[in-house]
């Protein structure tokens, strides 16, 4: 393609959800565009805001209390969110923002919060807590394999239409005992990867920017390849890593 490229991206409750270096994706998705002379436009989107159209939309983790104060803002707008995934947007939630993707997350004190039902899945609180390294594989990434840091004591069961984003070989994933990690449905990307992810997986980051600008353009796109020698030290690290 022959033109200038563009991508926006709106990041939802940053205040709020953002734990264990869960900025540090929106970081990697404006530098890997930046760098390929892709801009990149930055939506800040906070409790109370109306939800503007955007190319990929990223949403991280945070404790009960957080993820209570959001909720009922991201399940006021779910109508809208299912047209953008229908309409093939990508969105790419990280532990508790992952769980809202689903259809409820059940604490153990308080009420069950409605999610938006972008897959089909539904997270209930454990009584473990997984801390730890994780590395799991893709069957749609080269390398296939993803990493990251676990930290979460919420059970995720996916079902129906909704497949695991990747399969354990290290860690607990959804719920430590189907060992699946995330879930994936249409361009709807979920897991419980923090540390960053996409620093770590760059892989990854171009996945999701190039399904991001596809669907935009409605058009093949080739990213132009970036010297990842730094990222993919980081990335060999941790594979297989104990937990």
């Amino acid at each position: 393609m022959n033109k200038e490229l563009k991508i926006s991206v709106g990041h939802l409750y940053p205040k709020q959800l953002n734990l264990y270096g869960d900025m540090g994706n929106i970081i990697s998705l404006k530098m890997r565009t930046k760098w390929r002379g892709i801009e990149f436009d930055y939506n800040e989107i906070n409790p109370g805001d109306k939800i503007p159209p955007c190319d990929l939309y990223f949403i991280g983790g945070g404790q009960d209390k957080e993820q209570t104060e959001v909720a009922k803002y991201l399940y006021e707008q779910k109508d809208f969110l299912i047209e953008k995934r229908n309409e093939g947007a990508v969105f790419l939630g990280i532990c508790g923002g992952y769980q809202l993707f689903g259809h409820y997350y059940q604490p153990f004190e308080g009420e069950k919060l409605l999610g938006t039902s972008l897959i089909d899945a539904y997270t209930v609180a454990g009584k473990k807590r997984f801390i730890g390294n994780v590395t799991a594989c893709t069957a749609f990434l080269k390398p296939s394999t993803l990493v990251g840091f676990e930290n979460h004591s919420g059970l995720t069961y996916i079902q129906g239409n909704t497949k695991p984003l990747a399969i354990l070989t290290v860690g607990n994933g959804n719920n430590g005992q189907d060992n699946t990690e995330g879930a994936r449905f249409k361009n709807v990307f979920g897991t419980y990867l923090h540390g960053s992810l996409l620093p770590k997986n760059p892989h990854l980051a171009d996945y999701l920017i190039k399904l991001a600008l596809e669907n935009r353009y409605h058009d093949e796109i080739e990213l132009a390849v970036l010297d990842d020698k730094l990222e993919y030290i980081a990335h060999r690290a941790v594979v297989g890593k104990d937990y």
